[in-house]
């Protein structure tokens, strides 16, 4: 166990680095510059179709005949694998260690990960095909093998990083998407109900395969229904505590600002200590929140029922902002406002400092509503991580089914399952760290398809706003990167602009 923690915190340290964290940064910055600041530019288009369309539009959410999901489901389903404890847990060890300060650094990596997601959308819908099952199988493997292994002398770089890419998917599945989840949910449980372990462990694993045994379709249905109601019952009970202590958000927001330029740590150090480790912490737990740059999401935003490339590009910046600049905002404040950190140096508290940043969002329910805001946490916490554990099995399935094929995902699903009764027993701290390790491995080579796709993501955003945002006519739509789907999908767009003008002259 002490080789694996060693080995582990090496290639950690790498993956995970300053080079690591400022290429991500730089893929979200060139892409928000090449769509010209598409989510503040088409800030109401893109709302208005995608949250705004769910209520208008009963093709949003209409459950598919075929092997597809509706993008309603694939955006719940997206929204499972992410909104989970790094919502809870992660901002909370994110201000323990970089401060106040850390949250405005999550902001900002959030800002430009919006474009990065909508950038791995649109690549997933261009280069996604049908498996045998006739399911849409697409992801950064897809891309990076038949994008950036299309281009000139780039066929077996592009083979290995997409081989690379589903290796270390399924990994990260088993960590991020598991036994981290499992973990937080045994130790809240356990701590709130007094509940063995194990107990709880071999609930999960029932509950879990269940559903996962019956596929896309069983797991999209499923959270369709649970992340609405679980993400509203957090946020009613957040907005709560912080209307409850309102007073303390200006000197909040101050510390915020303050911490994300501190020159120096709270304790003192170094000049320069304090911002890096803000800024460190707060992309760090940004990533592992919103997945954005690590191409995870995209295989099930692929999977969706969708015509465009671009729009369902315009789910994905909402599904960052949904998750980091909502939920992840909302957890920050909870904990700042309710006197878990000394505002005015940015350091936990005596008493937070004895309970520990896991429990930082339990301790402060607790203060406000006594005995049963721990449980109202500690159920919240089983919701979240029970959803990010049904979203990544389907990750982690469409990446063992890249490697070993279609009818190998049955027994993928059986291993993972089985995983989480490992994770519901093991150190919370090297669950958590092996999990950190994988999303970097995975977000490496994805990174290096979305910069080198790059000018296809602006070419085929362009299209979209000349087409139907400016309403120019004649220009032919891009829709796939291979002539039989593009054919196929310029009917499917033909008869759905039909349907579209029948109801607007209704």
């Amino acid at each position: 166990m002490q080789t694996i923690t060693d080995v582990n915190s090496l290639i950690n340290g790498l993956v995970w680095g300053w080079p690591a964290l400022i290429l991500l940064a730089f893929t979200g910055v060139l892409m928000t510059c090449l769509t010209k600041f598409y989510q503040i530019s088409h800030f109401k288009y893109w709302v208005s179709h995608t949250i705004g369309q769910i209520f208008g539009d009963s093709r949003i959410t209409a459950h598919t005949k075929d092997q597809s999901i509706s993008q309603f489901q694939s955006l719940c389903t997206a929204l499972a694998a992410t909104v989970g404890t790094g919502n809870i847990v992660g901002v909370a060890g994110a201000i323990a260690v970089g401060g106040p300060g850390a949250v405005f650094w999550m902001w900002l990596i959030a800002f430009f990960g919006m474009m990065t997601n909508f950038s791995e959308n649109v690549l997933g819908i261009l280069y996604r095909r049908k498996n045998s099952e006739g399911e849409w199988c697409g992801g950064a493997m897809y891309y990076l093998r038949d994008g950036l292994g299309g281009k000139k002398n780039c066929k077996q770089l592009g083979a290995v990083l997409a081989v690379l890419f589903s290796a270390f998917c399924v990994l990260a599945s088993f960590g991020i998407g598991n036994m981290s989840q499992v973990n937080s949910m045994t130790k809240n449980i356990n701590h709130a109900f007094h509940i063995p372990n194990l107990a709880i462990g071999i609930f999960i694993f029932l509950a879990v395969a269940l559903v996962i045994v019956g596929g896309l379709k069983r797991v999209a249905a499923f959270t369709e229904k649970l992340v609405p109601f679980m993400v509203v019952l957090y946020l009613v009970g957040t907005l709560v505590i912080i209307m409850m202590h309102a007073t303390q958000i200006p000197a909040v927001l101050v510390s915020i600002f303050k911490g994300a330029f501190a020159m120096k740590s709270a304790a003192g150090g170094i000049v320069g200590a304090g911002i890096a480790k803000a800024m460190q912490m707060g992309m760090k737990r940004g990533v592992f929140s919103n997945e954005a740059g690590l191409g995870s999401s995209v295989m099930v935003h692929s999977s969706s029922n969708v015509i465009e490339p671009v729009k369902q590009g315009m789910w994905g910046i909402f599904e960052v902002f949904a998750d980091t600049i909502v939920v992840c905002t909302l957890t920050a404040l909870t904990i700042l406002t309710s006197g878990c950190v000394d505002l005015s140096t940015g350091q936990l508290t005596a008493v937070a400092e004895e309970i520990g940043s896991s429990s930082l969002v339990s301790y402060a329910f607790e203060q406000s509503f006594g005995k049963g805001g721990s449980m109202f946490i500690a159920i919240a916490i089983f919701l979240f991580a029970y959803s990010t554990v049904l979203g990544w099995s389907h990750y982690g399935s469409k990446a063992f089914e890249y490697l070993f094929g279609t009818k190998a995902i049955m027994g993928y699903r059986v291993i993972f399952s089985i995983v989480v009764l490992l994770g519901s027993v093991m150190e919370a701290q090297l669950a958590w760290d092996i999990s950190d390790t994988f999303n970097g491995l995975m977000m490496i080579p994805n990174l290096i398809g979305v910069l080198t796709l790059s000018p296809m993501v602006m070419k085929c955003t362009q299209n979209y706003v000349d087409r139907r945002i400016r309403k120019q006519s004649g220009v032919e739509p891009i829709l796939s990167m291979f002539p039989d789907i593009q054919k196929d999908q310029e009917v499917r767009l033909k008869e759905r602009l039909e349907y579209l003008r029948e109801n607007e002259d209704a």
